[in-house]
């Protein structure tokens, strides 16, 4: 029988890892899992290229003891020379699942999923390290489209779905062929503060339109759900995921599921905006939303998520409207997209 996690929520025990390397550590799940992990006892280092992430997510962790920033893309050739451990565990964010996986990118999301991936597991090998992958829900947009699930690799917007299955292929591959102690956790709608707020139709989003006195903007007719997990019980999850030793994928999301419209009520309803709501056409891309499947989680892991959706969006309003940045306004065309990862 595999074994249950052991680690702890936070404030109850230490961190069972000496160091841990964060890949994609600047962004909004990575700066979280860099603050929990410091807090728990464990050194931290925290590579970024800072494409997408920013250093300002993790400013508040310099000078702290046992974290170190380090500057780099871990893709490119030599990047495991400057991560010299050794590590007791390697979380890798940096992956296909994160802001970089647009359309626009599609050489940088392949090579996240490939050379990234492969660099980050062959570190965790060179010293012993548990090895946990940071997925997505799996891509099934073509396949509800009409087109089979195994469509032509060459389609628009297939460089992530095609990413994000080669990642969690390697790793199954590497933990069969090496007998490494490797797994992927799959998060569905992680939000809360410092999450990205130029994304398309996400709750900052919502939260940056009604502060700025924009009409809130939503996708189609407003119904679609959200398996909204605050950050908080994500950490939660991914480290309890990370004290065990599953290969298996692991899905970590909400099981509540409000709808975008009752989402965008209840920010306007948080900041105290007069905004409208401003429905815009759906893409049509045909997709239902993937569901978190928890029982796994739930039973072997022990996790429960412990922040509803009200006062999560209460906490990230809270927070957003505190920061002194301003908060970047989404796109035109992103906000009509409707897709994409937001723990990133």
């Amino acid at each position: 029988m595999m074994p249950t996690a052991a680690f702890s929520p936070p404030g109850e025990s230490r961190a069972p890892w000496g160091r841990v390397l964060v890949t994609g550590g600047a962004g909004f799940l990575g700066s979280h899992l860099c603050t929990r992990l410091l807090a728990a006892g464990a050194g931290v280092d925290c590579l970024d290229n800072l494409s997408t992430g920013r250093a300002e997510k993790v400013a508040h962790l310099a000078g702290r003891p046992g974290f170190r920033f380090l500057e780099g893309d871990v893709s490119d050739p030599g990047c495991a020379d400057a991560l010299t451990g050794p590590y007791d565990l390697v979380l890798h964010l940096a992956g296909p699942a994160s802001p970089a996986a647009r359309p626009e990118r599609p050489v940088e999301v392949l090579e996240a999923g490939g050379l990234g991936t492969r660099t980050a597991l062959n570190v965790a090998d060179r010293d012993g390290a548990r090895f946990l992958l940071a997925s997505s829900a799996p891509v099934c947009s073509d396949a509800h489209a009409g087109f089979p699930d195994d469509a032509d690799p060459v389609r628009p917007h297939r460089a992530r779905a095609e990413a994000t299955r080669f990642a969690e292929a390697l790793v199954a591959a590497h933990a069969e062929a090496h007998g490494s102690n490797a797994g992927i956790v799959r998060l569905f709608s992680g939000y809360g503060p410092g999450m990205r707020a130029d994304g398309a139709n996400t709750p900052a989003a919502a939260i940056g339109q009604a502060l700025a006195g924009r009409p809130v903007t939503v996708v189609g007719d407003g119904s679609r759900t959200r398996p909204l997990c605050y950050v908080d019980d994500m950490v939660d999850g991914v480290l309890l995921v990370a004290a065990g030793r599953s290969v298996r994928p692991v899905d970590i999301g909400g099981d509540e599921e409000p709808t975008d419209a009752e989402i965008a009520r209840l920010v306007i309803e948080l900041t105290g905006s007069d905004s409208p709501l401003a429905f815009v056409e759906d893409p049509g891309h045909g997709h239902a939303e993937p569901r978190p499947v928890t029982g796994f989680a739930r039973e072997i892991f022990g996790w429960l998520p412990g922040v509803n959706w009200q006062d999560g969006l209460e906490r990230t309003v809270a927070a957003l409207r505190g920061r002194p940045d301003p908060v970047p306004e989404a796109t035109d065309g992103a906000a009509r997209k409707g897709t994409g990862e937001w723990w990133a």
